[in-house]
């Protein structure tokens, strides 16, 4: 029987089972070549970039490491901007605060991949595609699958099967523990440990499976890849390399005891990060936010005014439940250490 590590470094070219995770705000060339240097899949989030940035941050890290590049994309659906009034009297005091006005209209939306982005895919023929809330329609997912392996990412055994189905070379196994948008795509979603998810997503379907979600140092790795796992994915760790694009407040918060919640308030879709004065103040979830992605509008000028007095009362703090267990290195030597750790635990 092949070892699962061994099958994850064949299908990648990957020299470590290691997957840095794509974090949009957070994640970006710099960090995306220095884990490829390290030897793991290095990843670019691509779900805000439009199909020239895609081309341009591409030919960049290829020109700063060789090795299995990941482009990401969301698979959200998008509907006409819904009535957002209620959620706007929520954030009246908050506008009065920062002496500043609501929007009159939706700018920087998320956009679900489309034909464009993989037009883009096409041209620049990345080793990997990794999909978030789903898949892209049958005809664009087999444009992808003729050019780069194709991740998918599950958060329930359900989840897997389908992805399975569809084709996909990997799953990615999202426990609740992971920083980030959860990536349901399914009816009946309910939070499961990245733990107990594993294995039972790895009894479930014949492809490799990566382990994500509070995977911050190599003991986490091994506990992935002692449970079947092919491979770890960790974007939390990553966030306090110098690499990141973290701003100093979300740096600080890594290596502490601050709590991460799901929230909503944020993008209108759940999401684990620190919190801020906006989760404290109208608490973590609420019906009244706007579906994904419209929750930001209203948003966009408290968060451009308190970013720009160095406040992030309004921005998202994204990680997960293993920050207080992140360290500050270089990324290249992150994910060494990472394959280092892990190897030295199973020896055990």
């Amino acid at each position: 029987m092949i070892d699962p590590a061994a099958r994850f470094r064949a299908l990648t070219g990957a020299a470590v089972p290691i997957v840095q995770a794509p974090m949009a705000g957070a994640g970006g060339v710099a960090l995306a070549a220095a884990a490829i240097r390290g030897g793991a899949v290095g990843s670019l989030p691509c779900a805000m970039l439009d199909a020239g940035q895609i081309a341009a941050q591409a030919a960049e890290v290829r020109a700063a490491a060789g090795g299995p590049l990941n482009l990401n994309f969301f698979c959200h659906e998008l509907d006409d901007a819904p009535d957002d009034g209620a959620w706007r009297t929520a954030l009246a005091p908050f506008y009065d605060r920062e002496g500043v006005t609501p929007p009159e209209a939706a700018a920087g939306l998320r956009r679900p991949f489309d034909a464009a982005l993989c037009a883009a895919v096409e041209a620049v023929r990345p080793e990997i595609v990794s999909f978030h809330f789903g898949l892209p329609a049958p005809a664009l997912l087999a444009r992808v699958k003729a050019v780069a392996k194709v991740f998918g990412n599950a958060t329930t055994v359900d989840e897997a099967r389908f992805l399975a189905r569809q084709g996909c070379d990997a799953v990615i196994a999202q426990g609740s523990e992971a920083g980030g948008h959860a990536g349901w795509f399914l009816e009946g979603h309910r939070p499961i440990g990245t733990l107990a998810l594993v294995r039972r997503i790895v009894r479930a379907v014949d492809v490799p499976v990566i382990a994500a979600g509070g995977i911050v140092d190599g003991a986490g790795v091994a506990a992935a890849l002692a449970l079947g796992a092919s491979a770890a994915q960790s974007g939390t760790a990553y966030l306090a390399t110098p690499e990141s694009l973290a701003s100093p407040m979300h740096r600080n918060l890594l290596g502490s005891e601050a709590e991460t919640v799901f929230t909503n308030l944020l993008t209108g879709r759940e999401a684990r990060g620190f919190r801020n004065r906006l989760i404290d103040a109208l608490g973590p979830l609420s019906p009244i936010v706007p579906a994904f992605p419209h929750a930001a509008t209203a948003l966009a000028p408290l968060r451009a005014a308190a970013e720009a007095d160095g406040r992030e009362d309004y921005s998202p703090l994204w990680a997960g439940q293993g920050a207080a267990l992140a360290r500050a290195m270089p990324a290249e030597t992150l994910t060494r250490l990472l394959a280092e750790e892990a190897l030295a635990a199973l020896r055990l």
